[in-house]
């Protein structure tokens, strides 16, 4: 079984940088992972679903998604890497740690933000977050 990494994408320059990398290490090893795209929508308040229907909802959030895939998706597939694109929703840390068991990945690769990790703290990163609950090693991308 060939190695899988989760690259999360929210969109940023970080996480854009964090492609780049994986795009570097997948082309100079002998056997390329599959990478994961994921990008994870909060979910939104239960307010909210009162006065929108869910499909208006599901549609927003994968949209918003794909926007922020779509610099990634171009890039991997410019340079003819085994990628899937994934849209989840929750909170953002768990729901990427979740993935990258069930996916059996071996790693999990991220743009850091730049925060110190006492600002990272007190602001909940969810950087800190997914270092924190993985199992597997987490890659920060500057």
């Amino acid at each position: 079984m060939s190695p899988s990494h989760l690259i999360a994408i929210d969109g940023s320059e970080p996480s854009a940088r964090a492609v780049e990398h994986a795009i570097a290490d997948a082309t100079s090893r002998k056997e390329c992972p599959h990478l994961y795209l994921v990008n994870v929508q909060p979910a939104l308040s239960s307010n909210v679903s009162r006065y929108i229907d869910a499909d208006t909802i599901n549609d927003f959030q994968r949209e918003t998604g794909e926007e922020a895939l779509a610099l990634a998706k171009a890039k991997l597939t410019a340079c003819g890497l085994d990628f899937s694109s994934h849209i989840l929703v929750g909170e953002a840390a768990p729901t990427l740690v979740e993935f990258a068991q069930q996916k059996n990945c071996s790693q999990i690769i991220m743009g850091a933000h730049g925060f110190g990790s006492v600002v990272g703290l007190l602001m909940g990163s969810v950087t800190v977050k997914v270092v924190h609950l993985s199992p597997v090693p987490v890659l920060l991308v500057k």
